[in-house]
């Protein structure tokens, strides 16, 4: 497949939100899982340290899938060059290192369905970061009706869920906002790069790199994992795939399209986080009822916005 017909294929509304979903999918079950894994590893919520030793272990694991991925595909091997090296050291800073440095600490302070509904701001900082800072694509008024609907989703489900109160702490929500600022700065940076390199190449080697970098942080911070047994392994390897997996068709999606066209079906994300940290966690009385229906519709309603204006201008274009 060429690179024109690949992209006709990829910016067709009814694909990306396919495969959006499944990202968000993906990244929904990480929440569960990684409270989970914590439970296994016998992590306190203290131990930083570990928890960041933790981190790197999973990225590192799918920067190494993605990479052997990539290679088997292209049947050679696809190692990073210099230019691809440039681009995965900035990419890697802001998400891999700088967001889940974070994010790992946060949720590990914070309740799961409260961290997963969070997790909607980072949706909003990246459109905004790529019309207003990076100017990469103009703002549009259905552009911010859409990130205000989606993010009022969030917001709702969070309200009926009584999960919005007074406490806020640095290392439970503050670390889950702060990790939501350098994911939508990853975003425009893949977005961007992505155009010159290849984005399942420059995927793989941010993990790896990141990965070794958190592992390295926690150890040198005195981090240590013990109590490995096959289910803890398990929990690791599942990470490790969803990561590999969702950041490398998330990073393909920022090749062809807008930065807001796919990151406003991030606003799922948390819904899948609520439902998923209902499912595994028993936080079912948050998590089930008239809210979720209500913040479903919202961030539809959204996601809509944002994406229908472009399909009728591409209609007119073809009549033309």
């Amino acid at each position: 497949m060429g690179r024109i017909e690949r992209k006709q294929r990829l910016t067709k509304t009814w694909v990306v939100a396919a495969l959006a979903s499944v990202c968000c999918m993906l990244w929904g079950s990480a929440i569960p899982v990684i409270k989970t894994g914590y439970h296994l590893l016998s992590l306190d919520s203290a131990d930083t340290a570990s928890q960041i030793v933790f981190a790197g272990i999973r990225f590192t694991l799918a920067g190494l899938l993605v990479l052997v991925f990539a290679s088997v595909q292209k049947k050679k091997a696809m190692l990073p060059d210099r230019k691809i090296l440039k681009s995965a050291c900035l990419v890697c800073l802001a998400q891999t290192v700088g967001q889940y440095f974070f994010f790992y600490i946060g949720v590990a302070n914070t309740s799961g369905v409260k961290s997963g509904i969070l997790t909607g701001l980072g949706n909003f900082i990246a459109i905004l970061l790529a019309c207003l800072i990076f100017k990469n694509e103009r703002m549009t008024g259905r552009k911010l009706l859409g990130c205000i609907l989606g993010f009022a989703g969030v917001v709702v489900i969070n309200l009926m869920g009584n999960s919005l109160d007074m406490g806020f702490t640095l290392l439970g929500e503050g670390c889950v906002l702060i990790s939501q600022f350098a994911y939508g700065m990853s975003t425009v940076l893949i977005h961007i790069f992505s155009k010159e390199v290849s984005p399942v190449v420059l995927s793989g080697t941010q993990f790896f790199i990141g990965g070794i970098l958190l592992f390295l942080i926690g150890i040198g911070m005195g981090g240590h994992l013990e109590h490995l047994s096959g289910p803890a392994i398990a929990v690791i390897l599942y990470l490790a795939f969803l990561s590999a997996v969702a950041y490398t068709l998330w990073s393909v999606l920022l090749t062809y399209n807008d930065v807001s066209k796919v990151a406003i079906f991030g606003f799922v994300n948390p819904l899948f986080s609520v439902i998923l940290s209902a499912i595994v966690l028993g936080e079912v009385q948050q998590a089930f009822q008239i809210g979720s229906l209500i913040a479903l519709i919202l961030v539809c309603v959204g996601i809509y916005v944002v994406n229908a204006p472009e399909k009728k201008r591409k209609n007119k274009e073809q009549k033309q």
